[in-house]
């Protein structure tokens, strides 16, 4: 596939997910709260400054430093997938807030002045870009001067087996290679020492990093289930386009592979996200 082909495909699949991201909004935020917190305290927001929120997917991450950057600061809230930005804006206008602005933008090429934010957060947006090299290097150059960026990753496939146990059924089942490292996808800049040398390359000082625990947590196999198939992103894709028969020959893989983490009655799949905060 093409660098142009993944951003299409890339941007099919957003589009398509954000129905599912938008009404399971609360479930997420709940699940995903650890890293956002993470993610603001290292950024520190302060009232009347602009934060930037690059892939915002449904928004909650800027909503929250909407709220610390108060009425005279200014949260631009953007994502590369209409769908998402529109499903953002119904929440921030249904919330009052009044300092969010949505826009459409693509974080490898964005429409801002230089030197023009004093933040930049991103939650699980850079491994999924084409080029995140070229994505950071764009962060860095809207920043002002001692401005942050703060981001979140996900760490080895390994310690993110509610991520991993689907894929890993899924190339089981139809003999897919494991994908090159380097590719995009969700685990692509797990590497902490890849995920430091980017953000140096884009001209970030030494970055700190930090490892948060998340847990999610599903009563039956069902909920996950619809959460695979409804929720993950390029996964989920793959699996509405299988005939019915392999895809519950998938299920089956997903079913069993899960039984490990069952826990009082339910499934609780670990995850550690890798969050990074440079000036």
């Amino acid at each position: 596939m093409t660098t142009e082909d993944y951003r299409r495909a890339s941007y099919e699949v957003w589009q398509a997910m954000a129905a599912g991201w938008d009404r399971e909004r609360g479930w997420t935020w709940e699940v995903s709260r650890p890293v956002s917190e993470s993610l603001l305290e290292a950024l520190a927001p302060e009232p009347g400054q602009t934060i930037l929120e690059l892939a915002a997917g449904t928004g909650e991450t800027g909503f929250a430093a909407a709220r610390a950057v108060g009425p005279e600061g200014r949260v631009i809230s953007t994502d590369f997938a209409p769908e998402m930005v529109a499903a953002a804006r119904r929440e921030s206008e249904r919330l009052g807030l009044a300092n969010v602005e949505h826009r459409e933008m693509d974080a490898e090429r964005m429409d801002l002045e230089g030197d023009s934010v004093d933040g930049v957060l991103c939650r699980w947006g850079f491994m999924l870009m084409a080029d995140p090299a070229a994505a950071l290097a764009e962060t860095r150059r809207v920043l002002r001067r001692g401005g942050r960026a703060s981001l979140s990753v996900w760490g080895a496939a390994q310690r993110n087996p509610w991520a991993s146990v689907p894929g890993r059924a899924l190339m089981e089942y139809t003999g897919a290679p494991a994908p090159n490292p380097h590719d995009p996808g969700i685990f692509a800049l797990a590497d902490p020492e890849r995920l430091r040398s980017l953000l140096r390359d884009a001209g970030f000082g030494e970055p700190r990093l930090e490892e948060v625990e998340v847990s999610w947590r599903f009563e039956r196999f069902d909920d996950y289930w619809r959460y695979v198939t409804e929720l993950a992103g390029g996964i989920a894709m793959a699996l509405q386009a299988m005939p019915e028969a392999d895809r519950e020959a998938v299920r089956s893989l997903v079913e069993r592979a899960a039984e490990d983490f069952r826990a009082n009655g339910a499934l609780e799949l670990p995850g550690v996200a890798l969050n990074a905060s440079a000036e």
